[in-house]
């Protein structure tokens, strides 16, 4: 027998690092390997295991970004091969930066247990990710929803075990927050945002809707709405090529935007107006990626599928970076060259592309709930079919852009708001009187609900007319030729759909502060008919309606509204425009 004696120095050195290598491994397995893949991690767990992570790895590095509706702040992860976190050494070495969202949604986990094996798998080099490549990821955005956690509020998810809950701490749905900007965590997302200025914006979701095969799916910014040279590009380059990727793994497809009854014949392309997390980031000309795993799908597929996914946009957005870069400059630069400037859009039904779909054959059958007829999925009955998917959107109305809006101070919600987002004031240092364009609200129309904390304005129609208007010293004019020329344009023309007006930022000048006592102002009407012919025209024009001239409040009030006594403010929109 062969006897080998190991002294006590390397005893001790091969134990001890043995002991590293397993508290290590057991140090960084996450719940969601822990279980099987059938639980999703804790909020707490969550804060401990990316704490360890940056104290392990010097390519890890957690910051604090602000404060949310709960007590806990937001947090960014970053990822690094240089172990720099230098953002502005980052933007001078051309890195490209990705920033992925999880938890929008806490109810919908996948995002949040995925990130934390890709950011592990990183820092570990089991995966690697091109030097040129930095890449930020918020832990969970919604924390207050986390921190909800139980097991039956998503009725159709297959798992976990445990999940958050959709509402934050204000029972907001924070994937409708990003216009308005309710949540503390929303403006704090906005300052890292515009901190990064992502060059990819991924913000992880999990799908409702039709059954199918297809795991994962993902909604990608509409390229119509995009327009120009990144519309171009991810339609033509960037998408494809994701696809691509992902194919090696996962059948990937467009996001299954079809609701009621089956995709079979194909669905139209879902629009993210910007209170969406993805349709805000296209404001600044940063492509943004949905994606979204199927709920009926096991919650272990789903998160693997989503790691995956991720390291295909990693490994795509890394090789094309150059591409990427320079696309979006080409955006910004056309845009400020524009003179119409799109505000809303709609689908175009004749245009379709074809895509391969996965599903399952579809029938009806008596409910045993209700005996009435109920949709259902044979999963014996799998299928392969072309499908259309109408994703071609269309301009539906336009603006010319101003020179410059300007804003009263007094507006300082909104102005909030449009700090945050970067954009660029100038403060009037003096009174003046300024020849401006001023819309007047000529009607609209009003949610009968709240719809996530206010009475949403549709529908909107102005008339518009050249005044001069007397400005006040610490009013602030917003000049259009900035980097936030979009999100400026698309936020503060009232008949935007996501307006500031259509949130009911403004809804102040809707309601008439003075009026009249019918009593004291007939006399004074009647002298006002008899020095303004031009107005006793207009009330006798007016008489031919049979109504009009039998109401003589009507009448009364005719007058008042086209005397010098009605304000001047009432249903007039108080942002100007100074036109170019």
């Amino acid at each position: 027998m062969k006897v080998i004696f190991i002294g006590m120095k390397w005893r001790l050195l091969l134990l001890s690092q043995f002991l590293v290598f397993t508290c290590f491994a057991q140090s960084f397995e996450t719940t969601f390997e822990k279980s099987g893949g059938t639980q999703s991690v804790s909020y707490r767990d969550l804060i401990d295991f990316y704490s360890r992570l940056d104290n392990q790895y010097t390519t890890i590095q957690v910051d604090t970004i602000g404060p949310t509706d709960t007590y806990y702040p937001l947090q960014v992860v970053y990822y690094s091969n240089s172990s720099q976190f230098n953002l502005q050494q980052w933007k001078a070495e051309g890195k490209l930066i990705i920033l992925v969202n999880n938890g929008i949604h806490p109810g919908e986990p996948d995002g949040i247990d995925a990130s934390m094996l890709l950011l592990r798998d990183l820092a570990t080099g089991k995966i690697t990710v091109p030097d040129n490549t930095a890449l930020a990821v918020v832990p969970v955005f919604n924390i207050g929803g986390m921190l909800n956690r139980g097991s039956y509020s998503r009725a159709n998810q297959n798992g976990p075990v445990e999940y958050g809950f959709r509402g934050n701490a204000q029972n907001l749905d924070l994937n409708r927050d990003f216009i308005k900007m309710d949540a503390l965590e929303t403006q704090s997302l906005a300052k890292l945002f515009h901190m990064l200025d992502p060059d990819l914006f991924i913000d992880n979701h999990v799908s409702n809707g039709a059954d199918y095969q297809h795991v994962m799916t993902l909604l990608s910014t509409l390229h119509g709405k995009l327009g120009g040279a990144m519309g171009n590009y991810l339609h033509q380059t960037l998408e494809p090529a994701i696809y691509a990727d992902m194919k090696k793994k996962y059948d990937l497809v467009p996001y299954v935007n079809h609701w009621g009854h089956t995709p079979d014949s194909g669905w139209m392309a879902f629009h993210e107006g910007p209170r969406f997390a993805s349709g805000f980031s296209t404001l600044f000309h940063t492509y943004g990626f949905v994606p979204e795993t199927h709920m009926l799908k096991p919650f272990k597929d789903r998160t693997i599928a989503t790691y995956e996914l991720m390291r295909s946009f990693l490994q795509v957005a890394s090789l094309q970076a150059s591409q990427i870069k320079s696309s979006r400059k080409a955006q910004q630069d056309q845009y400020l060259q524009r003179k119409f400037i799109p505000i809303a859009w709609q689908v175009d039904t004749t245009q379709y592309t074809n895509i391969s779909f996965h599903g399952y054959k579809a029938g009806y059958k008596p409910s045993e709930v209700s005996g009435q007829p109920r949709l259902y999925y044979d999963r014996n009955k799998p299928y392969k079919k072309q499908v259309k998917l109408r994703d071609t959107y269309r301009v539906k109305d336009s603006v010319t852009a101003p020179a410059a809006y300007i804003i009263p101070r007094g507006w300082h919600r909104v102005i909030e708001r449009l700090r945050i987002n970067g954009v660029q004031l100038q403060e009037m240092q003096q009174d003046s009187v300024v020849q401006v364009t001023a819309y007047r609200i000529e009607h609209y129309e009003t949610t009968p609900r709240p719809y996530e904390g206010h009475y949403l304005h549709s529908n909107v129609k102005v008339s518009h007319s050249q005044q001069h208007v007397k400005l006040l010293k610490g009013d602030y004019i917003i000049p259009v030729n900035q980097p936030a020329a979009r999100y400026i344009i698309e936020t503060l023309e009232p008949t935007a759909p996501d307006a500031f007006f259509a949130w009911g930022f403004f809804d102040a000048v809707l309601q008439q502060k003075e009026y009249f006592s019918d009593y004291v102002f007939e006399d004074e009407a009647a002298k006002l008919l008899q020095t303004d012919k031009t107005l006793y025209k207009k009330l006798n024009d007016k008489k031919q309606d049979p109504t009009f001239a039998n109401d003589g409040q009507a009448q009364l009030d005719f007058v008042y509204r086209n005397s010098p006594y009605y304000e001047p403010v009432h249903m007039r929109y108080p942002v100007f425009r100074i036109e170019q």
